[in-house]
């Protein structure tokens, strides 16, 4: 009988890439992976808003199936209301991810937000009482110092009008 020995580096690599495989697997499996327009997201949406992060506070969740997760509670104040009747006051909103306890949890489909970041937060009404990013991570388009969502050419102005003729 032939016995074989592995490194532990090359058992830690093959195990990270098996990881990475089964996670890939899950997002993909998850959505069709197809990214809404714009007027989409608008249309589905309960709300839209244009607001700044106040606060992120991380805390443990347990989801439907039974996964402790680090949920970051989000205190939204808005500035503008661009669907779904105007707002009293702040929003909170609920997102995956956040650090906690000395550990980071990144969820690929949705951004880290922090205190201070600006943006178009697409919302939907969550069971627990508070709003969630509608279609995941499409649900907010952060928003650079001159009103350009981050990475692209798509201005504030022309989120607006299309959002005014959807109402």
């Amino acid at each position: 009988m032939e016995r074989v020995f592995h490194s532990p580096t090359a058992v830690a690599g093959a195990l990270s890439l098996a990881a990475c495989v089964i996670a890939s697997a899950g997002v993909l499996a998850a959505s069709n992976g197809r990214i809404a327009t714009l007027d989409e997201r608008i249309a589905g949406a309960q709300k839209v808003v244009v607001a700044s992060a106040r606060s992120v506070d991380a805390g443990w969740r347990e989801n439907t199936y039974g996964d402790r997760l680090i949920v970051s509670r989000v205190l939204l104040d808005v500035e503008e209301t661009l669907k779904g009747g105007a707002s009293n006051g702040p929003i909170w909103m609920e997102l995956e991810g956040g650090t906690l306890d000395g550990f980071t949890l990144h969820v690929s489909d949705l951004p880290d937000l922090r205190a201070g970041e600006r943006a178009v937060f697409f919302l939907d009404q969550g069971d627990n009482g508070f709003s969630l990013p509608h279609l995941r991570g499409q649900g907010i388009l952060k928003l650079d110092k001159d009103n350009l969502v981050t990475g692209s050419s798509l201005r504030l102005d022309a989120i607006r009008t299309l959002a005014r003729g959807r109402r």
